[in-house]
């Protein structure tokens, strides 16, 4: 599905401040990015984070890519050619894709790339499936299920057979079998968790052993512990050289590179957490590109020297309350109950509680401070330039109709006897930190015993805590996997999406909605369903709207070759194409 044009419209190439005298490139052949994006694991079965993505997508290579700024046109990578109905790559009846495979490609480590390396690292990270990942994508599309466990995280039975048949070689191709038509397939192959590996690579470093009976000893990695978290061996025109932790990553050219030879030797990637120093780099030439928070436009837009782009996001971030945290030894819920030093567990499980914070949320005035306007306003998970969108209701901002229902919850003990909580956000992300400083000031401001710290967290910890419950209520936001809304409502609504799970939010409804959305082909019946869930996000006051992102990126005038496309956030950036002159 194409993004509309009243989307991509705005995409725009401004040139920053008045005409100067080109100041002179400090090292030509090296690209320097500052930014705040922490960095938590190199896995790709793992990794669904866009800061990780980033390194994996330049490291190693997808079967195919986006074709430019296009959401729904690829190109071919490690595959030959884009099979399509026309070419005979894709059967008639939409089950069957068939890749041919690319010869003469080589991995960092020197291994060549075989049609065996491609089966196998599908099937491997299906099989891995860590919680919280990426991979129910592709086991959505090729065995019809969301994951390998159910609810109480046992194996599904007969799963890993099912992943096993789903891939096959046949002769110098990969041949994908799916149990039903799934249109955003094509999509989810350009996905970093689509990435191939060497197989001798990866077993020989703990990786599945190849052996589907031994699969279940595989599954499911602890956080912090996947074989591949801190090592790579892909076949991109980059390698890693050094990863220092919070500090800084750096790429080296691969120069065995099948493809054409990149005109950057390295790059590096700094952790930079405040924007008065990357401005500073900006401006003196030490960074070729900056992390730019809208809030800092008016101060880019001033800059000479500069080229900026303004880009529409498939991209979305709200607050979202999770309504079972873990007590366990958790400061962001005091004493754990409701007694004015804490709150219990199930403290937003009261749809009271959810729809005083929503009416706390003042979205104009967000928008207009934070954003300077350069931004979308979303009403639900199914964004604007998504399919079947629909503008459904807000919660206006009313601090009355927010302190009635903080009166209302909990049968009235919530203003009787105050409460203490702590809202967090990720390190350096000014919009979020706004966010978090808006719905706590408002909410106290109703009564002088409700009290709520605001505090920042480093995004590689903020992933796991958020995966493990700790947060009452977690800022985050999603890029589109594919330019479909099953990829947006399912995620944040099905009790078992990637956000829905750790809300701990279940609807039986919803679930039900969400499941057969994505098995529904008649484009009549899809839109009645997903502007039923557009609505029940409403209704249901699942979680609080913040931002759809109009991306400002900043680069020194000298830097060319990038290339806009709404799927891909600020973290990407295809060095392989960049060059300084």
């Amino acid at each position: 599905m194409k993004i509309t044009a009243t989307i991509l419209g705005l995409c725009l190439v401004l040139t920053g401040g008045a005409p100067a005298a080109r100041a002179e490139i400090k090292n030509p052949d090296t690209f320097v990015l500052a930014t705040y994006g922490t960095l938590r694991t190199l896995d790709p079965a793992a990794c669904y984070d866009t800061t990780g993505s980033q390194r994996i997508w330049n490291i190693y290579e997808t079967l195919i890519f986006f074709d430019g700024s296009k959401t729904d046109e690829f190109i071919p990578i490690l595959a030959t050619r884009v099979p399509t109905l026309t070419n005979g790559g894709i059967t008639a009846d939409g089950k069957t894709y068939t890749f041919q495979i690319r010869k003469g490609v080589r991995f960092h480590q020197g291994g060549e790339l075989t049609p065996e390396d491609v089966a196998y690292s599908f099937k491997r990270n299906m099989i891995a499936d860590p919680d919280g990942g990426p991979m129910w994508m592709l086991l959505e599309a090729l065995t019809g299920q969301s994951s390998t466990r159910d609810r109480d995280g046992k194996i599904i039975e007969g799963i890993f057979e099912a992943i096993d048949k789903a891939v096959e070689v046949r002769g110098h191709s990969v041949v994908f079998h799916l149990p039903r038509p799934y249109p955003p397939l094509m999509g989810i192959l350009a996905y970093s968790s689509s990435v191939i590996m060497d197989k001798q690579w990866a077993v020989s470093r703990g990786c599945w052993d190849g052996d589907i009976q031994n699969a279940d000893k595989y599954n499911n990695p602890a956080p912090g512990h996947e074989p591949l978290q801190k090592i790579t061996n892909g076949t991109g025109a980059f390698r890693m050289k050094l990863w220092e932790p919070s500090k800084q990553f750096v790429f080296e050219r691969f120069d065995g590179y099948w493809g054409p030879k990149s005109a950057l030797k390295n790059v590096i990637v700094k952790y930079v957490k405040e924007w008065s120093t990357r401005k500073l780099m900006l401006q003196n030439g030490d960074a070729d590109r900056v992390t730019v928070d809208i809030p800092y436009v008016p101060e880019v837009k001033s800059m000479r020297g500069l080229k900026l782009y303004q880009v529409p996001q498939l991209s979305v971030s709200f607050a979202l309350f999770c309504q079972k945290v873990d007590p366990t030894g958790n400061p962001n819920i005091g004493s754990g109950k409701l007694d004015g030093h804490g709150i219990p567990p199930d403290f937003f499980a009261d749809i009271n509680i959810r729809k005083a914070f929503l009416h706390a949320m003042d979205r104009e005035t967000y928008k207009e401070d934070v954003f300077h306007n350069l931004v979308i306003m979303p009403t639900s998970p199914n964004i604007k330039g998504l399919p079947y969108h629909r503008d459904v209701p807000v919660y206006d901002f009313d601090l009355k109709k927010s302190k009635a229902y903080t009166k209302k919850a909990w049968g009235g003990k919530v203003w009787q006897k105050g409460f203490k909580m702590v809202i967090t956000y990720n390190s350096g992300n000014a919009m979020r930190e706004a966010a978090a400083v808006m719905l706590a000031e408002n909410i106290m401001s109703l009564n002088p015993k409700f009290r709520i710290d605001v505090r920042n967290v480093e995004w590689k910890d903020y992933l796991v805590k958020y995966r493990n419950y700790s947060y009452p209520i977690f800022i985050t936001g999603w890029g589109a996997d594919y330019a479909d809304p099953h990829n947006f409502l399912y995620t944040f609504m099905h009790s078992q999406g990637v956000y829905g799970k750790y809300m701990a939010y279940q609807n039986v409804d919803v679930d039900r909605l969400c499941e057969a959305g994505i098995v529904t082909i008649d484009p009549a019946k899809r839109e009645q369903i997903y502007s039923k869930l557009q609505h029940l996000w409403y209704e249901e006051a699942i979680g609080i709207p913040l931002y759809q992102q109009i991306n400002v990126r900043a680069y020194r005038d000298y830097v060319h070759g990038y290339v806009p496309n709404a799927m891909l956030t600020d973290a990407w950036e295809d060095l392989k194409r960049i060059s300084k002159k």
